[in-house]
This record gives structure tokens, sequence and C-alpha cells, in this order.
């Protein structure tokens, strides 16, 4: 799509103007309905898009991403702009600044068209855990987006926007890409600059595009992508090749790995019919398929659930009420009102946390606190270095690891909100990725009957650390023979 466009705005076809009043439209005609932004930004996206329209004007070439209309997760910050990452103790924070990934987008020219909705702090699998709305799956209304990225993947499904960035924590970009039928990636640790994302867990945290298609998520990465002065995480890399360069269609001979770990009993059968299914066609293009063990990939999850809330604990701490943010006392009517230090600051948080935020935060202290470290916290980490050993040993033998993105298809609202576990299963072939920092790409990959409505399937690619080209390429292959066979 992007491409397309691009073609368009060179000719004269379209403006760029009129690309982001379309866009703006279908945002104003949606959203009652879908409740995918927080913030719009239409004076902002027309003013980006006159930009773009007197360089064409004048001669100028363009980039393949100016002038085409996308939106940020609301917590990557934008100059001037509220960001709230969901919550309410952000409710009246404006950035100062902008995220690298959102500077490096507007050296390009591109129009953003606004913040979307996102689980509390990026915390939780379906979007209901955001402080203003919930957002819905456009594929089905009464049913999920997934989350946290649920506001990013449902714009991109709904026609709101051409693309979308997310973040990535323990598969917040490949769950909802899965639950609404995009595609979504989640970099390589280190291969996106987090400078300006608010933080959950730092160590596992990665900003990622959304796209309709593999082709648009590869243009959108290729302009997000490299190391940051301001993020000593990231690390320079590639050999200045545009990612999208990469997508040949050709995979024969590649060699794709099938944990055996990941298809147990809690995988709904359908999605299995449909992995497996998958399978078959990579195969017609020529790949080998070969079953692979992860053994310690059982232990993902909890190992997820004590490192991810000990780094919530640290990285929450700041929200206090005193520097930036919501202060319980500007709710005071009178000086004499004015509460203690201590008393503001456990105020401000018991008011501006939302439930599933205070039970992560408690998670952590708890696993952080004398005499759970060792038991807890350091032996989560001594398995985390077993996990990222068992990918090593499989990449020896394989280039690309294949398997379901998700246990389900998407679910309906309420359904898990009462039982925490049940919706942190929804992570349980998403979270080894973050945990051994490789990448990977969720796409579609068929859909399941559940009355009377067509719901998407995810398949998931995971890499080796810094070779995004090879899951391009792959998912882009599939992709291209889905096209051919439909």
């Amino acid at each position: 799509m992007i491409r397309d466009l691009h073609t368009k705005l060179v000719a004269g076809e379209v403006t760029a103007v009129g690309l982001a009043e379309r866009y703006l439209q279908a945002i104003e005609k949606r959203e009652p309905e879908i409740r995918a932004f927080l913030t719009v930004l239409g004076e902002e996206a027309l003013h980006s898009a006159k930009l773009v329209d007197e360089q064409l004007k004048r001669g100028e070439t363009i980039d393949l991403l100016a002038g085409i209309p996308g939106a940020i997760k609301d917590n990557i910050c934008m100059t001037g702009v509220r960001t709230t990452a969901g919550s309410k103790i952000l409710d009246n924070y404006i950035a100062p600044y902008d995220a690298t990934v959102v500077k490096k987008l507007k050296a390009k020219g591109v129009v953003i068209v606004g913040k979307t909705n996102m689980d509390e702090f990026a915390m939780g699998s379906s979007t209901e855990s955001s402080a203003y709305q919930k957002t819905r799956n456009p594929i089905d209304t009464e049913r999920v987006p997934g989350g946290s990225s649920g506001g990013s993947a449902a714009a991109v499904a709904a026609g709101e926007a051409v693309w979308s960035l997310g973040s990535d924590t323990g598969g917040s970009i490949r769950q909802p890409a899965a639950f609404c039928g995009v595609v979504g990636l989640k970099p390589t640790y280190g291969r996106v600059s987090r400078s300006g994302l608010i933080a959950m867990a730092s160590s596992l945290d990665q900003i990622g595009p959304f796209g309709m298609s593999v082709e648009d998520v590869a243009i959108v990465f290729s302009r997000i992508a490299g190391a940051d002065p301001l993020d000593a995480t990231t690390a320079e890399s590639g050999n200045g090749k545009l990612f999208e360069e990469y997508l040949t269609g050709d995979i024969r001979g590649l060699r794709i790995g099938v944990p055996k770990e990941y298809f147990s009993e809690q995988l709904d059968s359908r999605v299995r019919k449909a992995t497996l299914a998958a399978l078959e066609r990579f195969k017609s293009l020529g790949a080998t398929v070969t079953e692979i063990s992860l053994p310690h990939s059982t232990s993902a999850l909890p190992v997820y659930y004590i490192l991810m809330p000990s780094e919530v604990s640290s990285n929450l701490a700041r929200f206090d009420g005193i520097k930036y943010g919501l202060s319980i006392n500007d709710q005071k009517d009178s000086a004499e009102e004015t509460s203690a230090l201590l008393e503001t600051y456990l105020d401000t948080r018991r008011h501006g946390f939302g439930r599933e935020v205070k039970r992560r935060i408690m998670l952590g202290t708890y696993t952080l606190s004398a005499g759970y470290y060792d038991a807890y916290y350091k032996k989560a980490q001594k398995v985390r270095a077993l996990i990222r050993q068992d990918f090593e040993t499989a990449f020896q033998a394989v280039d690309v690891i294949f398997s379901p993105t998700t246990p389900e298809a998407a679910f309906r609202f309420g359904e898990k909100t009462d039982d925490p576990l049940r919706m942190y299963l929804s992570d349980i072939y998403t979270v080894t990725a973050n945990l051994a920092g490789v990448p990977a790409i969720s796409f579609p990959i068929g859909h399941i009957e559940e009355v009377g409505k067509q719901l998407p399937v995810g398949g998931q690619l995971m890499g080796k650390w810094f070779d995004e080209e090879t899951l391009l390429r792959a998912a882009d292959a599939f992709e291209r023979r889905s096209a051919d066979a439909s």
C-alpha cells in the first residue's frame, strides 16, 4: 500500500493533503465504534502533508514514506502532544521532546494522524486495562484487538492509518497483529532506539511497526532502525541496504524449525490446523521444515512474569506526584489540605494507577525484596540465559523458527479480565523472543470460523539476532503465495 500511494503522490494522482484528509475522515467515521485513538492530530497532520506537497511542487525527490498517514502508540513521546501511556497518572503530561523514532520519521516527511490507545503502561493483552476506553477489534467489534498495542493494530486494520508504531515487551505488537489480521514486527533488542519510549521493562521493551503488508512493515522499519547515542543499548548493524530490498519472494532452501513445545494442549485445534497448513505452504515455496526443541520455553512465561514486574516496579517508581503527571495535591481545595510528602506519593499512586499496574508493581516489589531476590529474580535471570542458549543451539540447525503467534483467536470483552492468569497465557508463544532478544514477526496465515465471523490467525517467525532481513523475506514470500492462491 505504501509503495502504491507513493507512486500516486509522485505522479500527481493524489496530494499529501488529500491523503491526510481521507484518513482523518476515516477516523471521524470509524472512531465512535473502534476507539483506536486517544488523540487525533488533524491540524498537525495537514500541516505535515502540506510541506510534502510543497516539496513535490518544487520537483524535489521525496522519501517512500513521505506524506503517508501513520499513527503512534501513546507511550511514545511527541513534542507538544499529550502522551498518557494509557494512564490517568499521565493524563496532563505534554511531552517536551520527540522520541528518536518520531524524530527519524518526521525527517522523512511522514504524516502522523494521532496517538493510539493502549493497555495502561503497556500492561495487558487486550487493551482493556486502558484508563480511557476499550478499543474494539475491527474484524468483530465484540472482541478485543489484543494488547498492549491494540489501538495501533486496530487503527491499521480499520483503515484509519496506513502504518503505525507499537511497542513489544512480551508480545504486545505480535499478539494484536494476529488478532486484527495485520502484520507486526518486533525487532531485535537494540535494533531500534527506545529513547522517548515510556519504559515498562527496559530489558524487554522494543518499538516496532504495524502494516497491512510485510512490505509496508519493512519500509517503516527501514526508517526507524539504527544506533542512537541517546540509547546505549542500540547497535549499528546492517550494510546500508533498505529492508524492503530483501523482499525477493525466493525462500528456496530456507530451513524452518518448528518447536515441539509450542504444540501443547493449550493450542486451539483450529489454530493448530492453520499453522500446519502454513507449514505446507512454506514447503511449497522450497523451504525445509524440521522439528526442533526449545526445552526451556516451557519456563518462559513464569520467567517473564518475574522479570517484567521487577523492572516495572523500578521503572514506575518515578511516578510520584512530584516531578510530572498527576499530583494528588492538585486536587486539593486549599493549602490547608495539602498532605505530607509521603501521603502525596502514596495517594497519587493509589488514585493514578489502575488495577493491573498496581498488581504488577506489587509482584515486582515482592520478587526484589530481601529474602526473595535470590529465590525468584536471580533464578529467573539464570533461566533466561538458558532460554537464550536454546535459541543459539536451534539456530545452528535452522534459519528461522515458526509457530502460532497466539494459542487462540481474538477473545470477547470481559472473557479474561477476572482471571489474570488466563490473560497472561495469551503471551505464551511470544515472550520467548523478548527474553532472548531475537526478532519476531507476526503475519496472517488463515482464518477460523466463529459465530459467522472469519477471525484471523497469526503465524510467528523468529530469527537470528539482527537478521530481520530473513524474517521479512520469508513472511513476504508466504504473503505473496497466499495472495496468488486467493
